[in-house]
């Protein structure tokens, strides 16, 4: 009996909420309200709302099928998976997306699915709606689909006409990890991939003879990697996540949490990785790229390889060097200032534009909307010194979270 579109949609957008990699921003300015289209990218355009596990669901997100012909073990579509399945046609995503639209439940469209018959076959009707949605229906609002690795180029680089942001998966973080467990997917078809896509983004960013750029995936590329499927620890993660970001110019790296899958065969680990430890990389990954942090020191300070899932990166890694502290904020440079503990890069410029007119103090800080109780034991201020408090053999108590008495029943 043929599911009815309100069932496949219930099927389709819960089987994409294991995809992360759905953000909306770096995107260029569009809007409708002076053409008579349909959507806009910024201003009242995307409205993000966040799952209570911390994932974006501002966008209609869904698969287009989740059928596949791949059999991936750590994935819950996989071939040889026992789930309900359903397929939409491209007109009938088309139309949800519009429809959605219009009664103001959605802003844009986050389109990912499952391999059917091949990656061109699946390639194509993702391009057809993207295409249809741009060129019939004039609609200006954002579009994220997640690209398939095997696709011809010529099709992805058509994706990238009507797309703001395109994003191939790199899955795991090693390719030992992917051949063993995606024995059908190619890690190096993967990089191929998004290497041929890194270029044409870079192409399209030079102006032409008429000094205009061609409009390519604005959003730029971003991938996403499971976490705890494979065995990698923090520090191969974010190994492998600073070559992603150095070699391909993704714009970012979504971490997901494996969910173990009830019928699983596969030998994948049989302990859920706690949604912590994707927050830690998130913050991790943020120190890589915004505070100055390489690899080594952030993961170096955990056991294992691992990150501290009590306390966040930055202030694990400051009470694992203490002797660069404390900070003076009235003369240390911009820099070092990034990475006391509670400090943000908000917060730092901030510091910075203050200090020119007066010595800063604590109460300055507190304008700033600093938690002093994180950063007094780091820094020296105008009438303020943390004296010895460096020194305490309890300071990592100071900072952890209380035990938690659990539930006997």
């Amino acid at each position: 009996m043929k599911k009815s579109l309100k069932e496949r949609l219930a099927i389709l957008s819960d089987a994409a909420k294991y995809d992360a990699s759905c953000a909306s921003s770096g995107t260029t300015k569009r809007d409708s309200s002076a053409s008579g289209g349909l959507g806009s990218t910024e201003g009242s355009g995307i409205c993000h709302a966040y799952a209570p596990d911390g994932r974006c669901i501002s966008l209609l997100k869904i698969l287009l099928t989740n059928f596949c012909i791949y059999d991936c073990a750590y994935c819950i579509n996989r071939s040889s998976s026992n789930v309900e399945r359903a397929r939409f046609t491209p007109d009938e995503v088309v139309w949800l997306t519009i429809e959605f639209y219009r009664r103001n439940y959605i802003e844009g469209l986050f389109l990912s699915s499952g391999i059917i018959k091949s990656s061109d076959d699946t390639m194509a009707e993702m391009v057809k709606i993207a295409r249809d949605l741009r060129t019939k229906h004039d609609f200006r609002g954002y579009i994220h689909l997640k690209t398939i690795p095997e696709a011809s180029a010529h099709l992805v680089e058509e994706a990238g006409l009507y797309a703001d942001r395109l994003s191939i998966n790199i899955e795991l973080p090693t390719d030992h990890g992917l051949e063993r467990y995606a024995p059908e997917k190619r890690p190096v078809n993967i990089r191929r991939s998004m290497a041929d896509l890194r270029l044409k983004i870079d192409e399209a960013r030079e102006p032409t003879h008429t000094g205009r750029r061609k409009r390519f995936v604005p959003g730029g590329q971003s991938t996403q990697m499971i976490v705890g499927a494979d065995g990698a620890n923090d520090a191969t993660i974010l190994g492998s996540s600073a070559r992603l970001y150095s070699s391909y110019g993704l714009k970012r790296v979504y971490y997901s949490a494996f969910s173990p899958i009830p019928d699983s065969s596969k030998n994948l680990p049989l302990i859920k990785p706690p949604l912590m430890r994707e927050h830690r990389l998130y913050q991790a990954d943020w120190l890589y790229r915004f505070y100055g942090f390489s690899v080594e020191e952030i993961s170096s300070i955990g056991q294992g390889g691992m990150l501290d899932l009590e306390l966040d990166p930055k202030l694990a890694w400051a009470l694992a060097n203490r002797d660069r502290f404390p900070v003076d904020v009235n003369k240390a440079d911009r820099e070092t200032l990034l990475r006391v503990p509670g400090f943000g890069t908000k917060t730092v410029n901030g510091l910075l534009s203050a200090r020119r007119h007066r010595r800063v103090r604590l109460e300055d800080l507190t304008r700033l909307g600093v938690s002093l109780k994180k950063v007094r034991s780091f820094i020296v201020a105008e009438g303020w010194s943390p004296n010895r408090s460096l020194d305490r053999t309890d300071l990592r108590a100071v900072f952890a979270p209380p035990a938690e008495q659990l539930s006997l029943f």
